[in-house]
């Protein structure tokens, strides 16, 4: 609970903490590397670096935790909490990282505001950072003793036994766990994070969805090619594994986290809508592959959108996935049709004239712009904002109100 002195002092300096807030965490991130150069190897992305995605992430969360705190100061933003206790986890943050965090990102705060920030003030955002790292580190910690590993220790070498091209730009490996042990738990829907060591000997770590089943022995990753657009670089990781990984090789892979996923033991009766748009078909795979295994009778409505036929990571897999479930259906649309998808439609995914089952729960994937655009469709159709659930490939730069 935010004191009330502190809230005081939070709520009048907000604004202008929140307007600074991205010089404060580019002047944090820059004098954090360049203390501990070590963080940037195997834990922070430097792509995300580079495109200023993490900075823009790192403040959006902070006035998000902020500012929730003001309008109910006895409860905690879950959604957002829980989001990053996932990422975190996915790549071993521990708890002492966030002393360190909090050394650089005060330092940042006071050199930017200068004499704005007196004592008073800076304690007050200091309660409010613990509040943030404690609800977070207890948060970790039950995600790391549900994993069944040490905190921190999240990492197990695993085998690739298979590569298969899905598309020109999209390749899947399926990967066994290389000391023999059981495959860790996972859930339909979530994400592993792969680290490998790149040319210059930096191990760098991405975060793909598990794009088949979780129950079985096996797993898989579909890592589409990143191409960077604007400031942002090319994706040096998916490069690296698409160019330079084949079967036999090991590849590091994390226990698997992610606040999106479905339900277990799975609900059979509330409908199941699967929106989304390029890779983002991903952990929709994932979770169709679930179902299959499970021999749900559950209503299923699939809908995703690509560019084209051919650039649609899984095509033939979703339909066969479809098929085995007897209450299943899928629509596409793409901006260029080929012969291959004969019923597709063409253009931009429009929900207009989609039947969308009622009360259903909605998962969501893909580019930002898209996600923003359907889910504003689905909360006009009547869709509850709480039933639409939906994962950011990469630092979570929407955070929309989940009450709206």
């Amino acid at each position: 609970m935010l004191s009330a002195e502190s809230a005081a002092l939070v709520r009048a300096t907000l604004p202008a903490v929140a307007g600074a807030l991205d010089e404060i965490t580019t002047r944090f991130y820059r004098t954090m590397f360049e203390a501990r150069p070590e963080l940037l190897d195997g834990m922070f992305n430097r792509g995300n670096q580079a495109s200023g995605a993490q900075r823009q992430a790192l403040a959006g969360s902070i006035a998000a935790f902020a500012t929730a705190l003001l309008a109910e100061p006895d409860t905690r933003p879950d959604t957002l909490l829980d989001r990053i206790a996932h990422k975190h986890a996915a790549v071993g943050v521990t708890h002492d990282q966030y002393t360190i965090v909090h050394k650089y990102l005060f330092a940042a705060i006071a050199e930017v505001l200068g004499d704005a920030v007196t004592p008073e003030v800076a304690a007050a955002w200091d309660e409010v950072y613990w509040l943030m790292a404690g609800a977070l580190i207890a948060r970790e910690a039950l995600l790391y003793q549900d994993a069944g590993v040490r905190p921190g220790e999240v990492w197990r070498p695993w085998t690739v036994v298979e590569r298969r091209g899905e598309t020109p730009d999209t390749v899947s490996f399926v990967l066994r766990p290389a000391d023999g042990a059981p495959a860790p738990r996972a859930r339909a829907g979530q994400y592993v994070s792969v680290r490998v060591r790149m040319p210059d000997g930096v191990r760098q770590p991405r975060q793909y969805s598990l794009s088949s089943a979780p129950g079985r022995d096996l797993r898989r990753i579909t890592v589409k090619r990143a191409t960077g657009e604007a400031a942002a670089p090319d994706g040096e990781v998916s490069a690296l594994l698409q160019d330079r990984v084949h079967e036999g090789d090991e590849l590091t892979l994390s226990a698997p986290f992610g606040d999106v996923f479905l339900d277990e033991p799975a609900d059979t009766a509330t409908p199941l809508v699967l929106v989304s748009a390029g890779i983002g078909c991903t952990p929709m795979t994932g979770i169709l592959a679930h179902l299959a295994d499970l021999g749900s009778t559950r209503p299923v409505l699939v809908l995703h959108a690509d560019r084209s036929p051919g650039d649609h990571a899984l095509r033939a897999e979703t339909h066969e996935l479809v098929d085995q479930l007897p209450a299943a259906r899928a629509e596409f649309w793409y901006e260029r049709p080929g012969a291959e998808e004969p019923g597709a439609r063409t253009g931009l995914m429009d929900l207009g004239d989609v039947e969308l089952p009622a009360d259903a729960t909605v998962f969501l994937c893909g580019p930002l712009p898209f996600m923003r655009a359907v889910r504003g469709k689905l909360l006009a159709a009547g869709v509850p904002a709480r039933r639409i659930r939906y994962e950011v490939f990469g630092p979570d730069l929407w955070l929309p109100d989940s009450a709206a």
